[in-house]
């Protein structure tokens, strides 16, 4: 179903033009509300109970297994992407000479932890180049042999939409017996996801992007051969009988159970967790195979304007419905994103493409906005 324009629910002046949710979402109105009442509840400490530390927390973590289809067993809350990724790289075993497989011009926070367990275990991260015909999927699954003990993939390559299918990808790695991490940060929440299908090692999604929620709220999805991992730090909050505070002196060895024991510190925060909960509850409302129908509407309509401005874009059938990459050859120079900002028109320039990346509160009519835009200034 293609869902009608949500901007009432939004905060944004009626001459912006904010193409650009991969780069943050706005905030909604119900987000902003709970997070003004959760820090005004900090002045009154009294009103936070013992139990608050456990039972908000706990359905964030609820809500979040019904978005991918998970257990809630599985499910670890962390404050970024990149701590969810860091905790793979603690847990996935690597011997001397095996293969680490990323995608070319992949985005850094998933790069930089396969560097360094690479480096750590004498292992060798390999790219996988960009294809001409945009078929990522085909790429990698051309690299995936014995030689692999993990692929390190997105949903989409974050520059420009590109798709990656995660189940062909999965059941491969599974084949030659290399674990598959996946950062969702760029597709979730956009894009349908159920882990039960993709049967990821671990998957991990900063929260202010695709999935509408405050800065520093992301997850972790720990697939059931890991659960018994090392975690990255020992916070009181993740040892089993912590519910009771009279007790913490009691030392104890054993972990809450499930993916828990891979949380944060503070992971009760007590104004993020509340504000990432009016988010999901609305991503669940709205429908997230209803949401990329909608956005892809959208982006298929920049897709066939910059095709007459001479710009490449990836085929349909090799990208996702809420992203799409303009490229020009030789690029757009350091100054095309401040130069449609002049204009009030937002995207980001990632690459050699201007990153289209709309949500419910664009219309068609936004869309045509920005190509008149790119008709001026290309």
């Amino acid at each position: 179903m293609i869902l009608p324009s949500q901007r009432h629910l939004f905060d944004l002046p009626d001459d912006v033009t904010w193409i650009n949710c991969a780069y943050m979402s706005p905030q909604l109105h119900t987000v902003s509300e709970a997070g003004k009442e959760a820090v005004m509840r900090k002045s009154s400490p009294w009103r936070i109970r013992a139990e608050d530390f456990f039972t908000e927390s706990e359905a964030l973590r609820g809500l979040f297994a019904k978005l991918v289809g998970a257990d809630v067993e599985g499910v670890a809350l962390v404050p970024s992407a990149s701590y969810g990724l860091a905790v793979a790289a603690a847990n996935v075993p690597v011997k001397v000479g095996q293969r680490l497989l990323v995608l070319a011009e992949e985005f850094p926070s998933n790069v930089y932890p396969w560097r360094e367990l690479a480096e750590r275990s004498g292992g060798q991260v390999v790219y996988v180049r960009r294809p001409e015909d945009g078929d990522w999927t085909r790429a990698l699954l051309a690299e995936v042999d014995e030689r692999c003990a993990l692929v390190a993939v997105p949903h989409c390559h974050w520059t420009d939409g590109g798709r990656v299918d995660l189940v062909r990808v999965g059941a491969r790695a599974r084949e030659v017996g290399a674990a598959l991490v996946v950062d969702a940060t760029q597709s979730l929440g956009a894009m349908p996801l159920n882990v039960a299908e993709v049967r990821p090692d671990f998957l991990a999604a900063a929260g202010y992007k695709w999935l509408m929620g405050p800065y520093s709220q992301s997850f972790l999805y720990v697939g059931p051969r890991f659960r018994e991992g090392r975690p990255i730090e020992h916070n009181w909050l993740m040892r089993e009988g912590s519910e009771d505070f009279s007790r913490l002196v009691d030392y104890r060895d054993d972990f809450q159970p499930g993916a828990r024991r891979f949380d944060v510190g503070e992971r009760a925060n007590f104004v993020l967790v509340p504000m990432a909960m009016e988010a999901l509850r609305q991503l669940l409302a709205w429908g997230v195979a209803d949401i990329q129908e909608t956005l892809r509407a959208l982006t298929e309509r920049v897709a066939k304007g910059a095709r007459s401005l001479t710009l490449e874009v990836p085929p349909e059938e090799q990208r996702v419905g809420h992203m799409v990459g303009l490229k020009r050859r030789g690029g757009y120079g350091a100054d095309m994103a401040a130069k449609l900002a002049a204009r009030k028109v937002y995207v980001s320039v990632r690459g050699d493409s201007i990153r289209v990346s709309p949500h419910l509160y664009n219309t068609q009519a936004d869309m045509d906005r920005l190509l008149e835009e790119l008709d001026a200034l290309v």
